[in-house]
C-alpha cells in the first residue's frame, strides 16, 4: 500500500513539474542568438512602418487625445476590460528594452520577455503567420522611427482569480497554430498575398470570425467555412466577408471591394463603427495592390446558403412616405422625419456618399447591435488624406426614446426587401446603457 501511494506521490510531483515547466516555457524564436541590434534603413522603416499599417497597431495602442502608441485603449472582454499597453520604445513603461527576439515573441506568440502571457485580444493568433521579414521591419519601425512615451500602463480590470494568465499557456497550444503562412501552390501569387494579409497582419478575423464558448475563432484560414462568416463584437457586429449575397460580399466585385478599402466607401456602403478607424488609419495607406489582393482572396471564399437564405431582391414600399397608409406604420414617421432625406425614401441612399438601408446587410442579419448603436451614438467621420469627409451619421440618442429606435429600425428591417426582424425597445436600452456617444472628432492618429 505504501508502494502505491508512493507511486501516486511521484506521478503527482512529475505532472505539476511538467505543467510548470509548459506554463513557464518561453517559445523559441527564429532570432534568438541575435544580439545584434536591427540595422535601419529608409527601405526597411518604409517597410515597418507599412506593416504597421497593415497591423492597424495605431488603433488599438493610442487613444484619440493621447500620444500614438502610449496604449491606454479600454477594451470589453467577457471577463472585464482590458486597456491596451505601450508599445512606444520608451524604457521603463515601453517596449525599449526588447530585443528583437522578445519582440517577435509578444507579436507572434503573446509572450512578454518575463514570461507574462497576453491576452489574445492582442491578436498572436493572427500575427503568428507573419513572415520573419516582416517581423524584423516592424521591430525596426517601433525602435528607431516612434518617438518614446512615458506613460505607464493601466493594470486589467479583470478579478481574481480569472485574471492568472497562465492557463492561456493551455489555450494557446489548443487554439494558437503554429508557423507563418505558407503559400498554396494551387493559387497565383495575387491569391497569396492576399490571403497573407488577410490572415496575418490584417487579422480580419479577429472581428470578422466567429468565436465558441472558449473564445477562439472557429476558423483561421478558408479551409473552414466559418472563417470570416460574421460576428458580434462589443456592441457591432462584424458582417460577412465571404460570398453570401445577404449578410456578405456576395453582390460585390473586386473593384467593389478595392473601392471600398481606398476610400472607405462605394455604392454598397459606407464604413461606420470600429471598420471606420480601421480605414482612417490603415486601409487607405495600404498599396492599390495589396488592397486589390485582398478582394481577390475574398472574393474566392464561397458563401453558405443554408445560412444565409433566399437572395435579396428590392421590394418597392406598399405604400408611398408621406400618405396616411404610410402614416400608420410605426417607425415610418420618423423615419421620413429623420432618415428619408439622407437614405431617399426608396431607402436606395445617395450613391456612394450615404449608404444606402434597402439590402444592407446590417438590414437582412438577426442581430441588431450595429444598427442600434450608429443610430444611438453615430458614426465617426471618414478621413481620406487628412481631409473628413461632408457626410456622416449624427447620433440620435437625445432624439428618439428606446421605442422610436426600435419602430423605426424595424421599419428599415422590414421594407425594400428587408427580413432582418424587428428590434426590441428592451435591446435599445441595454445598448444605449452599455455604449458612449461617438466622439464628434475624427479618430486619425499620427503614427509619429
Amino acid at each position: 500500500m505504501k508502494r502505491f501511494f508512493l507511486v501516486i506521490f511521484l506521478i503527482v510531483i512529475i505532472v505539476a513539474g511538467g505543467v510548470i515547466w509548459f506554463v513557464n516555457h518561453t517559445p523559441s524564436s527564429p532570432f534568438d542568438g541575435n544580439s545584434a541590434s536591427v540595422v535601419s534603413s529608409p527601405d526597411l522603416l518604409a517597410r515597418g512602418e507599412m506593416v504597421a499599417r497593415q497591423a492597424d497597431c495605431v488603433a488599438c495602442h493610442s487613444l484619440p487625445d493621447g500620444k500614438p502608441f502610449a496604449g491606454g485603449l479600454e477594451m470589453g472582454t467577457p471577463l472585464g476590460s482590458i486597456f491596451a499597453t505601450n508599445i512606444s520604445p520608451d524604457k521603463e513603461h515601453g517596449i525599449g528594452n526588447y530585443s528583437l527576439a522578445d519582440f517577435d515573441r509578444a507579436v507572434r506568440h503573446g509572450v512578454t520577455p518575463d514570461g507574462h502571457r497576453l491576452y489574445p485580444a492582442m491578436p498572436y493568433p493572427s500575427y503568428v503567420k507573419m513572415s520573419d521579414d516582416d517581423i524584423a521591419a516592424l521591430y525596426a519601425f517601433f525602435m528607431h522611427d516612434v518617438q518614446p512615451v512615458a506613460e505607464a500602463n493601466k493594470p486589467s480590470g479583470i478579478e481574481w482569480p480569472l485574471n492568472m494568465r497562465w492557463p492561456l499557456a493551455f489555450w494557446n497550444a489548443v487554439f494558437v497554430p503554429s508557423g507563418t503562412y505558407q503559400q498554396k501552390p494551387d493559387q497565383d501569387e495575387q491569391w497569396n498575398r492576399g490571403a497573407y494579409l488577410v490572415q496575418a497582419a490584417g487579422h480580419c478575423g479577429a472581428c470578422h470570425t466567429p468565436r465558441s464558448l472558449t473564445m477562439n475563432e472557429k476558423g483561421l484560414d478558408e479551409s473552414s467555412t466559418a472563417f470570416l462568416s460574421g460576428a458580434l463584437l462589443d456592441g457591432w457586429y462584424a458582417p460577412s466577408l465571404r460570398q453570401d449575397h445577404n449578410t456578405g460580399l456576395g453582390r460585390w466585385s473586386e473593384d467593389d471591394i478595392f473601392a471600398f478599402l481606398k476610400n472607405g466607401r462605394n455604392h454598397h456602403a459606407v464604413v461606420f463603427g470600429s471598420m471606420t478607424e480601421a480605414y482612417n488609419n490603415s486601409l487607405q495607406f495600404m498599396s492599390d495592390e495589396d488592397l486589390r489582393a485582398i478582394g481577390h482572396y475574398l472574393k474566392s471564399l464561397p458563401g453558405d446558403p443554408s445560412r444565409d437564405g433566399k437572395p435579396w431582391a428590392y421590394v418597392e414600399a406598399s405604400a408611398a412616405p408621406g400618405t396616411p397608409a404610410a402614416r400608420s406604420v410605426p417607425g415610418a414617421q420618423t423615419y421620413a422625419a429623420r432618415c428619408g432625406f439622407c437614405h431617399g425614401p426608396d431607402g436606395r441612399g445617395q450613391n456612394e456618399w450615404i449608404s444606402p438601408l434597402a439590402g444592407a446587410a446590417s438590414s437582412l442579419i438577426e442581430h441588431t447591435d450595429s444598427q442600434i448603436n450608429v443610430v444611438l451614438n453615430g458614426s465617426g467621420r471618414v478621413v481620406t488624406a487628412g481631409v473628413p469627409d461632408a457626410y456622416r451619421m449624427p447620433p440620435f440618442r437625445q432624439q428618439l426614446s428606446d421605442k422610436e429606435v426600435a419602430d423605426v429600425l424595424t421599419h428599415v428591417r422590414s421594407s425594400w426587401g428587408n427580413h432582418g426582424g424587428p428590434v426590441k425597445p428592451e435591446d435599445v436600452k441595454a445598448l444605449r446603457d452599455h455604449t458612449d456617444p461617438a466622439s464628434s472628432n475624427p479618430i486619425v492618429l499620427q503614427m509619429r
